[in-house]
């Protein structure tokens, strides 16, 4: 299974709507397992991240959309510290193929934070 990240908006009473994914964007936001061993990682967690390591509790991620600009502080944060987010020794990934693929996750998840930005939304990644 995959994690995917989300943009909605607060529809008519109080119901959470999610919007669709535009055209030349991605919804992948990792790996299930990525829960723990990336965005929930100790790592990630010695950073001071505060929203990301909720995903390890097997709970759903909702960003507020009062809290988007903070969120994309904490993924600034996570994308300046690549090398120390991305798990050491695995004989079926290298160290640097971690860093490319959490790279190219948080383009994703940059990128509907940017989207809920826009719409005054919020983020899920599920």
């Amino acid at each position: 299974m995959s994690l995917s990240v989300d943009v909605f908006v607060v529809g008519e009473d109080d119901k959470m709507d999610l919007l669709h994914v535009p055209e030349g964007s991605s919804d992948l936001a990792g790996f299930e397992r990525w829960r723990t061993t990336v965005w929930g990682s100790d790592a990630v967690r010695s950073l001071g991240a505060r929203f990301f390591p909720i995903l390890a509790s097997g709970d759903w991620l909702k960003v507020a959309p009062d809290q988007v600009a903070d969120f994309l502080g904490e993924c600034a944060l996570l994308r300046s510290n690549l090398e120390l987010v991305a798990p050491g020794a695995d004989p079926a990934k290298s160290h640097a193929e971690y860093v490319r693929q959490i790279a190219e996750r948080l383009v994703n998840i940059e990128d509907a934070a940017e989207r809920a930005q826009n719409v005054r939304g919020g983020v899920v990644i599920w």
